[in-house]
């Protein structure tokens, strides 16, 4: 099963420009607030239209402008998990859930359609209760189940974790994952949060100002953007622009210094990049076979959260470093306790594998 997707729609800022295809594998769609992401599953839905282009669902045309096709929202077999839920108030769970399913089902295919969801969901016990009676997670996966309740050839989920609380989200992403492991359609899951988009699908599209930026395996794109934008975009701290030298070493000019890195194709690189979690320490004086790279440094200031700490660093050579911004390393409290009063220069190392080169 696939869905084929290659439309314009002009917004208020910019145009909303695409041409992918999803297959089973969940679609994770990355990108800030205003990229586009939203728009993009309404067109799909048929809750709006694109100016131009074509939408194809298993074969079936859901819009296709020179044609003049464009299928209403209610025919195209498209499950849809809003934002917000967007839960009818006045209805019961199981009369929320009931209402996707198709109306001229027999009544026994439909009871056992609605039994089938309340126990895949985790929804026992709750279908006499109304919307405000739930709670947030549970409000959630009644949403899922109405969306799945009319047995749709794709699905779409615009940020169903944002409206949560830290503690459900674990709780609700479990139960998104093993919907995805059951369903076996296309499936594009809208998010602003970088990990979220890692953990829940298993190809990754990066969108900006309403164009793909990147798109493919997320293993790949997390390890190796092509650009300085989708590097951002995927959440790297740790980008410099670069000049090659002869000896095949590289200048981070922002760092300031000057690297040694596996192997550069396709040309000289513009920028450099790291992710803050592949920065290390290493004993003072560290050198050799296994430990190219290795700089001493300082730290200015750190942020901390529950269980990490992001270090702000700045290169002991460096005359300038009030013009420039500083290296992000992140590591775990664990580890920060046990350096933390080691006396300066600390020695920090960018592990030639794990930098990266981007040539925009």
């Amino acid at each position: 099963m696939t869905l084929e997707v290659q439309f314009e729609k002009r917004l208020a800022d910019f145009t909303l420009s695409l041409a992918f295809c999803a297959a089973q594998a969940p679609l994770s769609i990355l990108g800030a607030s205003g990229a586009g992401k939203s728009m993009l599953l309404r067109c799909i839905a048929g809750i709006e239209n694109p100016d131009r282009g074509r939408i194809v669902l298993n074969d079936r045309v859901l819009f296709d402008s020179e044609k003049r096709i464009a299928m209403p929202a209610r025919e195209r077999r498209v499950g849809m998990l809003f934002q917000n839920y967007a839960l009818f108030p006045h209805r019961t769970v199981a009369e929320n859930v009931a209402f996707g399913i198709v109306e001229d089902s027999a009544a026994s295919t439909r009871g056992g359609n609605l039994k089938s969801l309340v126990e895949r969901l985790h929804l026992g016990g709750l279908q006499a209760r109304y919307p405000r009676e739930l709670s947030g997670g549970e409000q959630q996966r009644v949403a899922l189940a109405r969306a799945l309740a009319i047995e749709p050839q794709a699905l779409l989920l615009d940020e169903p974790l944002s409206a949560l609380d830290t503690h459900l989200r674990s709780q609700v992403e479990t139960q998104l994952q093993e919907t995805f492991a059951t369903y076996q359609r296309p499936t594009l899951l809208v998010t602003h949060n970088i990990e979220e988009a890692y953990r829940l699908g298993e190809n990754l599209l990066v969108l900006s100002r309403g164009r793909i930026v990147a798109s493919g395996a997320k293993e790949e794109i997390f390890q190796r953007p092509a650009t300085s934008e989708v590097a951002r975009l995927t959440g790297c701290k740790n980008i410099s622009r670069a000049a090659m030298n002869g000896d095949g070493t590289v200048d981070a000019l922002d760092w300031g210094c000057r690297l040694r890195i596996p192997e550069i194709k396709n040309g000289p690189p513009k920028f450099i990049g790291i992710r803050a979690h592949h920065l290390d320490f290493v004993e003072a004086g560290a050198t050799g076979a296994g430990q190219e790279n290795v700089f001493p440094c300082r730290y200015t200031q750190s942020s901390e959260t529950p269980f990490r700490v992001t270090l702000f660093l700045t290169l002991e050579s460096r005359s300038d470093t009030a013009n420039h911004g500083s290296l992000q390393a992140e590591v775990f409290k664990e580890k920060w306790q046990r350096f933390r009063d080691v006396p300066f220069p600390w020695h920090m190392r960018l592990a030639p594998e794990h930098l990266f080169l981007m040539h925009g």
